[in-house]
């Protein structure tokens, strides 16, 4: 009940007008008692979903739970982050606290640095992506690895019951809309993360989600373990790299990542995030949103950038 009380707290910050919110409120002791009750009688099933799209920049496919649902993942979210966040590796960004974007830039910059011996040697970047990441995680496989760390069965029972209530083809995928589909894939791609830090022995690599980076002065090296990259992935998690996403590069060339086209001494917003950041501006031309990105632009070289917004909202 304490679990579920201080979950709801966090659950309900800035939902407090959405209508199912409110309809939950209403009797909201009555249904916590209630899904308490069920969880002790295990007799608990996770309802379905409701489906709707966003652009974000990119269209993405969202599958929204019921409250009732959503709750018990921010119950399950308070418990099981603490435990695995330790297990983590200190290389991976997404979702997590005292993590994201910024974080991940500055470490970027710092690896840069050590792959190149101060810039003194070509940098070379291996950059990938997992195709169809999130519709792509296997239950079977997460299951098992949640087992590894899990010895409660009644948890695993639960977590499988949270796992096996959305799938997109046989027994893979987990929704978009899901607090916990974060933590799992993180737990997921943990597997990795351990692979080619201690199998593969990378010292300059980073993870953000399903896109990664590993740095070299030494090309050759990563030509050579890519097949073990991709072979890993498809036995172990039974993931694909996409294709069309897998490239060997120069940093002085320019490495596209998390929004910034980076340079050894130096990193520029990538045009599209540049257009689309103009564009919402003058759609919403709030001090509120012209702060904000101004924050962001601190992050590179984009000093004709933040003039023409300062000037736009005068």
């Amino acid at each position: 009940m304490e679990n579920l009380l201080a979950a709801w707290q966090e659950f309900v910050r800035g939902k407090k007008s959405k209508a199912d919110v409110q309809e939950f409120d209403l009797r909201l002791m009555d249904n916590i008692f209630l899904l308490n009750s069920d969880l002790k009688s295990k007799i608990y099933k996770h309802g379905g979903y409701q489906a709707f799209n966003i652009s974000d920049p990119k269209p993405r496919h969202i599958h929204k739970a019921s409250v009732r649902d959503r709750l018990l993942h921010h119950a399950l979210y308070r418990k099981l982050y603490p435990f695995f966040d330790k297990t983590f590796v200190a290389d991976s960004f997404s979702c997590r606290l005292d993590k994201g974007t910024h974080k991940a830039l500055n470490r970027f910059r710092e690896f840069a640095y050590q792959a190149s011996h101060n810039h003194t040697k070509t940098c070379w970047v291996l950059k990938c992506d997992i195709r169809k990441f999130f519709a792509s995680i296997d239950h079977e496989v997460l299951k098992g690895i949640l087992a590894d760390y899990i010895p409660d069965t009644d948890i695993r029972v639960l977590l499988s019951e949270v796992i096996d209530s959305f799938s997109t083809t046989g027994g893979k995928g987990l929704p978009l809309g899901n607090l916990t589909s974060q933590l799992f894939c993180n737990i997921c791609m943990n597997e990795f993360d351990q692979f080619v830090k201690h199998r593969l022995k990378a010292k300059n690599y980073i993870r953000y989600a399903d896109d990664f980076i590993i740095m070299s002065s030494d090309k050759s090296w990563l030509i050579s373990i890519l097949p073990e990259v991709q072979g890993y992935l498809s036995e172990r998690l039974k993931l694909a790299l996409h294709p069309k996403k897998i490239f060997i590069k120069t940093l002085a060339s320019g490495i596209d990542w998390l929004g910034w086209i980076h340079f050894p001494n130096h990193r520029v917003l990538r045009t599209v995030t540049k257009r689309r950041m103009l564009k919402r501006l003058k759609e919403y031309p709030t001090e509120e949103s012209k702060q904000s990105y101004l924050g962001l632009l601190k992050h590179g070289c984009t000093h004709h950038l933040s003039q023409i917004i300062i000037n736009s909202c005068q």
